[in-house]
């Protein structure tokens, strides 16, 4: 792709401007730019002597809020990035000047189908907080109800395809140049992005991800979330119940109204647990920002969530693994993360055991040494994947979305109470949902689930069972392998199959049985016959296993 050279030459000096000289030398196609910072009026004694990291939040302010999106995507990638550069882009505001009133109200019009008088009792054309991607304006329903309208920007769309093509062209060349590029992907970390703008252009599918997050705490004493007003919502306009509270950064206003801060902590960790473990799906976007206090009742405060474009969930696979290493990072058995970083397949199965055990054991262990209430879960997760990463770590982006919502929650956590032990308040809440998640009643839940599936397919299974087994007794049961290495394994296996299968029979038949104890409205009086088929389907595998083997 070719880079627009306007757009480039604006990027070299802005870059300059703010006297960040190592950004233009590191990259080599850039050098020839390198002249740029002779003509450039130099930064402000004042700018010139902050550290880097905040004038490069300063540098992508200016380029505007695409480029102040990548740096907030940039801020979760600490795997990528020096501590002080990641740390000082997390401070990046995505506050953006306000277009006219008038605009958002032809935007509501056009997208609601008639003028706004007919769908508001009254629209407020001063928008109350104003973004990159929209803005959101006070109005009122015919039924008195107060509210708030969030309307996407005038061309924001056309913006976005225009930033995005750049800043890919920008990614490909980052790609062919740098000596890391491997490591950095620079060509992912734009998919990201352009994946999250593109999901925050919906706002229809943020009212779904706000509606569902306020069906999870329905009732809740820890979260609120507002109604999302269907009948005044489209994908260009969103309309939810208006709330109000107490921003979660204002200390002294949650003090002057007698909010309980540690209380309030400890809720803010906990939700996050319920949240990924229980729910599996969480808010993704929870910095201060977005985050209210309500004030009714200070003794049991609540939050309030706010903003829904970037909601969170993760495969069952990865939420298990997850999960489990987290309880073995409480235990501090390092042997056991080790092992779970191969088997869920984050690293590869030749990584030596011993070396990555030694490697977690040396992140680990000089937490351990501080006040339980020093030390960051996050930071250390963090520490961890940076460890893996050596090991070629393959990273999902759920996971890094994961990272960034636990830096933010333990952020808010001490910033209420800066002595919170975040490992007392997470463990017991992990556990407790853990054993709920996958204690017998759980699994039984899940097993009776998948009942109506089996019984579809019970009918099928005599005819198949059959073909295999004639294939079996006929000797035409044939095992492909690709590599003769595995040529012993795969004898063993063809002779182990004839065992498979009958052992397959007696499960089936103690299913049919589990099935008839679960779905029969007579299933008291079918539990002797039940039980008779378990006994019996056993039987007959384990005399054909013997009869096989004597052949």
């Amino acid at each position: 792709m070719s880079l627009p050279v306007a757009s480039l030459l604006r990027i070299a000096v802005v870059l300059v401007r703010y006297r960040l000289d190592e950004v233009v030398d590191d990259a080599h196609r850039l050098r020839v730019l390198r002249w740029a910072r002779w003509v450039v009026p130099r930064a402000s004694a004042q700018i010139d002597q902050l550290p880097r990291g905040e004038r490069l939040v300063l540098a992508l302010t200016e380029l505007g809020p695409i480029f102040v999106k990548f740096g907030q995507l940039l801020s979760t990638r600490r795997d990528l990035l020096p501590d002080d550069i990641a740390d000082a882009l997390t401070a990046l505001q995505d506050k953006v000047a306000p277009f006219p009133g008038a605009q958002a109200r032809q935007a509501v019009e056009r997208a609601l189908g008639k003028p706004v008088a007919e769908s508001f009792a009254g629209f407020d054309e001063t928008p109350l907080a104003s973004a990159s991607i929209a803005q959101v304006h006070a109005a009122s329903l015919a039924d008195g109800r107060s509210v708030v309208v969030k309307v996407l920007r005038p061309d924001i769309r056309v913006r976005i395809e225009r930033d995005i093509a750049l800043l890919r062209g920008i990614g490909e060349l980052v790609d062919r140049v740098h000596p890391n590029a491997d490591k950095i992907r620079p060509l992912d970390v734009v998919a990201e992005l352009e994946l999250t703008l593109r999901n925050e252009l919906d706002l229809q599918r943020e009212g779904a991800n706000a509606s569902l997050l306020r069906r999870n705490f329905r009732d809740s004493d820890d979260l609120m979330v507002p109604e999302v007003v269907w009948s005044h919502s489209t994908a260009e306009v969103l309309t939810l119940a208006r709330v109000h509270g107490i921003p979660v950064d204002d200390l002294a206003a949650l003090d002057a109204a007698g909010i309980d801060r540690v209380r309030l902590a400890e809720k803010g960790v906990q939700l996050f647990y319920t949240q990924v473990f229980r729910d599996n799906f969480f808010h993704a976007d929870a910095h201060a920002g977005n985050i209210w206090v309500d004030a009714a009742h200070a003794d049991n405060p609540r939050f309030i969530a706010l903003d829904f474009g970037i909601m969170g969930t993760l495969p069952e696979r990865d939420q298990y693994w997850l999960a489990e290493n987290f309880l073995a990072l409480f235990r501090q058995d390092y042997q056991r993360i080790a092992e779970l970083h191969v088997e869920a397949g984050w690293v590869p199965r030749r990584t030596r055991m011993d070396e990555l055990e030694s490697a977690i054991r040396a992140v680990c262990e000089p937490y351990f040494t501080r006040p339980l209430s020093e030390i960051s879960l996050a930071e250390v997760v963090i520490k961890l994947f940076q460890v893996a990463r050596r090991h070629e770590l393959t990273l999902q982006p759920q996971l890094i979305l994961l990272q960034k919502t636990l830096l933010n929650i333990e952020g808010v956590g001490r910033l209420l109470h800066p002595q919170i032990d975040i490992w007392a308040v997470a463990k017991p809440v992990l556990e407790k949902i853990w054993r709920q998640r996958r204690g017998p009643r759980a699994m039984f839940k899940r097993l009776r689930k998948r009942v109506p599936e089996w019984l579809a397919a019970a009918p099928d299974m005599p005819q198949l069972m059959h073909r295999y087994l004639q294939q079996v007794a006929n000797g035409e049961l044939e095992v492909r392998i690709a590599s003769a290495d595995l040529r012993t394994l795969a004898d063993n296996s063809q002779r182990n199959a004839r065992i498979a299968v009958c052992l397959g029979l007696g499960v089936v038949s103690a299913l049919g049985a589990v099935a008839l104890q679960l779905f029969d409205t007579h299933a008291p009086r079918l539990a002797g016959f039940s039980s008779a088929a378990i006994v019996l389907a056993l039987a007959a595998a384990w005399s054909f296993i013997a009869a096989l083997r004597s052949r």
